[in-house]
């Protein structure tokens, strides 16, 4: 097949995902922009999500994207190595730094790949994956922790000091990440001359830059507020936990009594008449 034994097609394959994840990532600072503005509006949002049946295909259709993106990155890694040889070794002026990020994809590659694991146990883990197992809350800060309560596991994340060290790393290695892909995915497509490289160069330093520094400004904004207890004090965010955990623990306790089996010969507890007749 064309898409896999030609290494064009590896790398049209290679665009396709990247351009697909870095609209995501673009969706996703969006999105955390909210818990800035209006806290309250952000845990509609990830109610709204949920485990729902269209959040769960989009999450299940992000992993495969993600899947194949970094397969055959390490494939195309892997013939680059194989077709340079012991050339690879040879000593070379350095270029500027976009240069720099094509020679180290993979490595970048590799540091927002842990980034994204540490996000997904903090978050990923405790709200989506809780709900769809149904199960049981956590407690935060003395608080009961319904899987929507987006504000109150950011409480918890960013109560950590290292949380905001990884998340920057992460942050400053996928904006090497994106500048380099954003350009070089239109090179792909065929977008190669001199004039066009040169301008999706600009806007590709800048979509990452922005998209990146707002990440960076979240992760302080949220780290202060975790510090102040703002997001675990507030009494109209306090309310809106309370209304989550109780809507929660009544989906749970329905499904338990959904589940639950019933006695073949139920005992009749104040033994009447009409019990007493059967017998």
């Amino acid at each position: 097949m064309w898409l896999t034994n030609s290494s064009i097609g590896r790398k049209l394959v290679m665009s396709i995902t990247g351009a697909a994840l870095i609209l995501f990532v673009t969706f996703h600072v969006l999105m955390n922009a909210v818990a800035l503005i209006s806290p309250a509006s952000y845990n509609a949002i990830c109610a709204f999500l949920g485990a729902n049946w269209y959040a769960l295909v989009a999450s299940m259709g992000l992993a495969v994207l993600f899947i194949i993106h970094i397969i055959y990155a390490l494939w195309l890694t892997l013939q680059n190595r194989r077709a340079r040889g012991h050339a690879r070794y040879a000593v070379s002026a350095r270029q500027p730094q976009v240069e720099w990020s094509s020679k180290n994809m993979l490595v970048l590659g590799i540091v927002v790949l842990a980034f994204l694991a540490v996000h997904l146990i903090q978050f990923w883990a405790k709200m989506q994956l809780t709900e769809l197992l149904h199960s049981n809350a956590a407690t935060i800060d003395g608080i009961e922790a319904a899987p929507q309560a987006g504000t109150l596991f950011i409480q918890e994340a960013f109560s950590c000091i290292w949380t905001p060290v990884i998340y920057i790393i992460g942050f400053v290695a996928l904006w090497f990440h994106m500048t380099h892909g954003f350009w070089s995915m239109f090179q792909t497509a065929g977008w190669n001359n001199d004039i066009w490289i040169s301008r999706l160069k600009t806007i590709g330093c800048w979509w990452a830059s922005i998209v990146v520094g707002l990440f960076i400004i979240q992760a302080v904004v949220f780290t202060i507020n975790a510090g102040n207890k703002t997001y675990s004090e507030c009494p109209e965010l306090k309310a809106q936990y309370t209304e989550y955990a109780q809507e929660y623990n009544a989906e749970l306790n329905g499904a338990s009594e959904t589940d639950a089996v019933i006695p073949a010969n139920p005992v009749c507890p104040e033994q009447c008449d009409q019990c007493k007749h059967a017998q």
